[in-house]
């Protein structure tokens, strides 16, 4: 008598099936993405909220779309610094307090490992292509709409 899976379909249906339990894991890597009011500015911005996602942040990417950038959440308010080791592009960065007040604002060169400090406790931090805060007539003082709370 011949059994009713071989060998070699027992593997397939196994692979299948990893392959299908995998699926929804696959769709919580898709990059999770919210719109900021900026001043008075709408940017699109990818959400790097885990202590992964913002080492990761925008190192390697050889671009940026103009009106989008990358918000970063931090797990508490604090005196956050960014840097630029491994990012290729230029970058400006908006360090935002926990009522989405912008602190300071700092203009990045690409991959150097200077320290771009916030100016006070900071729970947030947005980057964008180097330049855009400044094209559009945002400054420390303005505020900050649409941040997630946590």
């Amino acid at each position: 008598m011949k059994p009713f899976f071989d060998r070699v379909s027992m593997l397939r249906v196994l692979a299948a099936l990893l392959i299908a339990a995998s699926l929804p894991a696959l769709a919580d890597a898709a990059p999770r993405t919210t719109v900021l009011h900026v001043g008075s500015q709408a940017l699109k911005v990818e959400i790097a909220a885990s202590e992964a996602e913002r080492n990761r942040g925008l190192m390697f990417r050889k671009s940026l779309p103009r009106e989008e950038g990358m918000l970063f959440i931090f797990d508490d308010p604090g005196y956050y610094a960014m840097w630029m080791k491994n990012t290729l592009i230029p970058l400006s960065v908006a360090f935002v307090d926990r009522e989405g007040v912008i602190l300071n604002i700092a203009d990045m060169a690409p991959q150097t490992l200077d320290s771009h400090l916030a100016a006070g406790p900071a729970l947030y931090a947005i980057e964008t292509n180097k330049g855009w805060f400044a094209a559009h007539h945002v400054q420390a003082g303005d505020k900050v709409t649409g941040l997630p709370r946590h």
